[in-house]
């Protein structure tokens, strides 16, 4: 088995495409980007949902693309602030099926060159289908699945991103080989060395055909061979930003991949942010704290009434429920673990800056405000501020009457620039 057959594609992270605002314009301009969207209609039952996905990668509600073996994810904006997470899945080539491919590649030199120029003409896919390769998905072959509540095969979200991953096989058929399980550079690699051999085998019938014998030579790595190890570069400065996780295949018996995906991606975050400051700017004193910060951190995981179950599975390990989580997760959003406590523990603040709050509200014709311990709360009982022990106004809101607080809003040094942040969100 070669080593090609073996490798499994590493994935590969694409950012937002551009808008595409010609509705008369395809989304691809290629045969085998036009073969992938029929294989996406040929799955649908509901020609508005593909309509409503069209209509969204036109307008750019698809974001970072990523594509590993067998899987395309990306977040994609819906109505709702929150973006879902959509994914669609294929079936990875096998072993043999790699090398029943490459051995059709590497018997027309035309095919690699049509590879390395970013092209796939009909003669390789039938040159593969007739090896016993499936390269191009049929109809049914893609596997579409969001966190939206819609149960719709495809959801708009989901046949939004399989219309903008056409864009991405139009310009990089390497992308449908990396998502059939296939990395590129190894592909590559494999096929060099196989032209290398066909070629040293026309060349060593033809020598001996003409001489009788083979010519001598020396072995490359006898040749590279050495003791010398050059001294190591000096380290690379830090990245801009934390690297992405990878994607991890969904396994019968393996933990959830989403979770994984989580975890590696706070993970990240804490490795660069030591590698940038030196310390952990992220330690939590208990199980509780580190919860709530990892629902803080995490866009896809947080809501107020509708939680997804990686959220709830969070709460259920620190013995809390999902709402619970929810509105510590908003209070550390809002002010770390300041925040948290203040939506834990009321305290008594001295005499002062608190004091003179009420005041100044009223100056600013706001509305009156009633003081418990350090807590600012308007007569309807729908608004409400609290003193932090930094000195800043941190915002909440309730349904009147209902004493449901949740925080919302920036934290400010000033209660009037607090209160009227929220009277205009």
């Amino acid at each position: 088995m070669t080593s090609a057959g073996r490798a499994t594609g590493a994935g590969r992270v694409f950012p937002p495409l551009p808008q595409h605002p010609d509705p008369n314009a395809p989304f691809a301009t290629s045969w085998w980007g036009n073969a992938w969207i029929g294989a996406l209609e040929g799955t649908s039952l509901d020609a508005r949902r593909l309509a409503r996905g069209r209509a969204y990668a036109r307008e750019g509600h698809v974001d970072t693309i990523t594509v590993a073996p067998g899987r395309i994810v990306a977040y994609v904006h819906g109505s709702r602030p929150r973006p879902y997470r959509a994914e669609i899945r294929m079936r990875t080539l096998t072993p043999e099926d790699w090398n029943n491919f490459l051995d059709a590649v590497a018997t027309e030199p035309a095919h690699i060159a049509a590879l390395l120029d970013k092209d796939m003409p009909h003669a390789l896919v039938e040159a593969a289908e007739r090896a016993g390769v499936q390269l191009l998905p049929g109809s049914g072959d893609l596997v579409p699945s969001c966190t939206c509540p819609d149960h719709g095969r495809p959801c708009k979200h989901a046949a939004a991103l399989t219309y903008q991953t056409a864009r991405l096989l139009d310009a990089d058929p390497f992308v449908l080989l990396l998502l059939r399980g296939g990395d590129e550079q190894a592909l590559l690699d494999e096929l060099a060395q196989r032209n290398a051999h066909q070629a040293a085998r026309e060349q060593s019938a033809t020598t001996q055909g003409e001489s009788g014998a083979s010519l001598p030579g020396t072995l490359a790595r006898d040749v590279l061979a050495t003791d010398y190890r050059p001294p190591l570069p000096p380290p690379l400065a830090p990245p801009a930003h934390p690297g992405e996780p990878p994607l991890l295949p969904s396994l019968p018996g393996a933990p959830n991949p989403t979770s994984l995906e989580f975890l590696a991606t706070d993970a990240a975050n804490r490795a660069y942010a030591y590698l940038t400051t030196g310390a952990d700017p992220f330690s939590a004193a208990d199980p509780w704290h580190d919860a709530v910060r990892l629902a803080a951190s995490h866009p896809g995981l947080t809501g107020r009434r509708s939680f997804s179950r990686q959220f709830a599975e969070l709460a259920t390990s620190v013995d809390h429920t999902p709402a619970d989580l929810a509105r510590a997760a908003a209070a550390w959003r809002q002010g770390g673990e300041e925040g948290l406590a203040l939506l834990e523990s009321p305290w008594d603040p001295p005499a002062g800056l608190f004091d003179r709050a009420r005041g100044a509200l009223i100056a600013a014709d706001l509305p009156r405000m009633t003081i418990h311990r350090n807590h600012l709360t308007n007569a309807s009982g729908s608004l409400q501020l609290r003193y932090g022990r930094d000195g800043r106004w941190y915002p909440y809101r309730s349904e009147p009457g209902r004493d449901d607080w949740w925080p919302e809003g920036e934290a400010d040094m000033d209660p009037v620039g607090a209160v009227t942040g929220m009277i205009s969100s």
